[in-house]
């Protein structure tokens, strides 16, 4: 489903602006019975810099279902191009280290990883023990895990400098009950915040509820009325426009199932577009990101 598509002038209700810092008073965190959603996949999406001013995108997935579990790498549009790992390979830990080199538009990549040892919890990407390193024309580009080879190497390659990556989107797919459990990092180098989204059973009155760090900030009742919408809020001193599409929650084509969206995307300087695609193109890049949830409701 298009997240662009859906939406229009009269489907989308303004708000008044709320403050995570406003909300000292509500009760602590949305009380619920449900079981968490799994999540099934994320997508992360970085701008990396180069020291000689070209600027690459660059794609990191990780996806899990119950037959397979695999992370991609690629830049660009490039879908069908790039690095492919089957990281469910428990009994085969040598392949989940290792190296492979791909091009994409005469650029070279240099994807070196080491899973063996990972740990996951309840997510589907390692939280420990594990590194992944993407060389773009052979300067470091990409660096995400905890750790790092003893190779000198591979030392040497991390410490490159000139090079520098931001993230700037994520996305990730829940599937399960209507409670969603994610963080999110605002702010490039702002806290982490936990984000706990949640839409209750009520049939007479279903209510959706999202909270920051334990703290509601938004709460929309009657929301098989108001199953699209979208409220300004306040968090690391950055405004936040989140958005919410639970139409296919309450009107698809499965009885009590659907496909609902959640989109938290920051405001750079005076700019108060909504729902826009817009290259990242703007002078304040570290106040750029957008975290988007697709939420499948069973």
């Amino acid at each position: 489903m298009g997240f662009i598509s859906c939406y229009s002038e009269l489907t989308v209700q303004l708000s008044e602006k709320t403050s995570c810092s406003n909300h000292k008073h509500v009760t602590n965190s949305v009380s619920t019975n449900l079981v968490p959603s799994i999540q099934t996949s994320t997508t992360s999406t970085y701008k990396t810099t180069l020291s000689t001013g070209q600027c690459h995108v660059i794609t990191v997935t990780w996806h899990r279902n119950a037959a397979t579990q695999s992370l991609s790498i690629t830049s660009g549009d490039e879908l069908d191009k790039g690095f492919r790992l089957n990281t469910n390979s428990r009994l085969f830990r040598r392949k989940l280290r290792g190296s492979k080199v791909f091009e994409i538009n005469n650029i070279k990549f240099e994807v070196f990883y080491d899973l063996s040892s990972a740990q996951y919890r309840a997510g589907v990407e390692p939280v420990e023990k594990y590194y992944v390193l993407v060389m773009v024309d052979s300067e470091l580009g990409l660096f995400i895990g905890d750790m790092c080879s003893e190779e000198p190497a591979f030392k040497k390659k991390v410490n490159t400098h000139g090079a520098e990556f931001l993230l700037v989107s994520r996305q990730e797919h829940f599937y399960g009950n209507t409670l969603y459990s994610t963080k999110a990092q605002f702010l490039g180098s702002g806290t982490c915040h936990d984000i706990l989204i949640r839409c209750t059973d009520d049939v007479k009155d279903p209510t959706l509820s999202v909270c920051i760090d334990k703290r509601v900030v938004v709460r929309v009742k009657r929301l098989q009325l108001n199953f699209r919408g979208n409220q300004t809020i306040f968090v690391d001193g950055l405004s936040i426009d989140l958005m919410w599409d639970v139409h296919d929650w309450f009107f698809g084509s499965g009885s009590g199932s659907g496909h609902g969206v959640f989109m938290f995307r920051t405001r750079n300087g005076l700019d108060n577009r909504l729902w826009l695609e817009d290259k990242v193109n703007t002078k304040d890049e570290n106040k750029e990101f957008c975290l988007l949830v697709y939420a499948t409701k069973v």
